[in-house]
């Protein structure tokens, strides 16, 4: 298979970028760490990459809102080249402060989702209206920090979770990490064109709430994906258990679930880009 490259894109304060290239390069990818400002200087295109991913951390101190400052990075000085990127259909992951950013800048979970009648490619362009929806305060009005069990939505159109049928265990980190839809009609409409890619659920698969659900997000969701299933998001961090001895229990012999998955069949996909 030819090795994609993939661009972790850095900005101030990001904070899981090793860990994000270790996981890609793993999966077969050929990741590389590139400053946002090497985008907007033109050292570096986006269109010379195969996959994006937006790592965790606290972008630009999480100054105005967790991932808000990073979001307008997006939205505005990176647009054209966000914009491209995904009407080619390639894909973009985006982990905890990643995933704040592409929700925040409209990226996810894309234009008119609300509307049934929107055409599909509505969902690949930025929206200059009001977001669809938010990544608030936990409900816990603390940071969490924990281990959870993810459950992959096996009909979802989501490239990085396609044909998984085992349940991801990985920790997540996160202060703002509560997935809330503008309105009842936007939760409907991500549900019914299946977009929730992963929810939290307990280990046997129920969806039981707190602490199984850290953060109090709506029906459970941990990541979402837009309309086409090429950009995808999610608040858990897949790229800290990506070896068998990264699982809490190690020394005790469990194994399995773990989160490289994800970052296989993204660079499958994007070796096809």
């Amino acid at each position: 298979m030819i090795r994609p490259r993939v661009l972790i894109l850095h900005a101030k304060g990001t904070n899981r970028d090793r860990e994000a290239l270790q996981a890609c390069d793993l999966a077969g990818g050929r990741g590389e760490i590139v400053h946002v400002n090497q985008l907007r200087d033109g050292s570096r295109r986006l269109s010379g990459y195969q996959m994006l991913v937006l790592p965790g951390g606290f972008s630009y101190g999480d100054d105005l809102g967790a991932g808000r400052l990073w979001a307008v990075d997006l939205r505005h000085v990176l647009r054209d080249q966000v914009q491209a990127f995904v009407a080619a259909g390639r894909p973009a992951i985006g982990i905890c402060n990643g995933f704040q950013a592409l929700v925040k800048s409209g990226w996810l979970p894309g234009e008119q989702a609300s509307a049934h009648s929107a055409p599909q490619g509505a969902f690949d362009r930025v929206p200059d209206g009001v977001s669809a929806a938010t990544l608030a305060r936990n409900a816990s009005n603390h940071f969490e920090c924990r281990w959870v069990w993810l459950e992959p939505d096996t009909h979802s159109p989501c490239v990085f979770t396609t044909g998984l049928s085992e349940r991801i265990y990985c920790p997540v980190a996160h202060g703002e990490g509560r997935f809330v839809p503008r309105d009842t009609e936007m939760l409907q409409a991500l549900q019914a064109r299946r977009l929730v890619a992963v929810r939290y659920v307990a280990p046997d698969g129920a969806q039981m709430g707190y602490p199984y659900n850290p953060n109090g997000s709506v029906a459970d969701i941990a990541g979402i994906c837009n309309i086409t299933g090429t950009v995808f998001g999610l608040m858990p961090h897949p790229e800290d258990h990506i070896l068998p001895e990264q699982h809490p229990r190690w020394a005790r012999g469990e194994r399995g679930n773990m989160g490289l998955v994800l970052f296989e069949n993204g660079i499958r996909y994007a070796a096809q880009c």
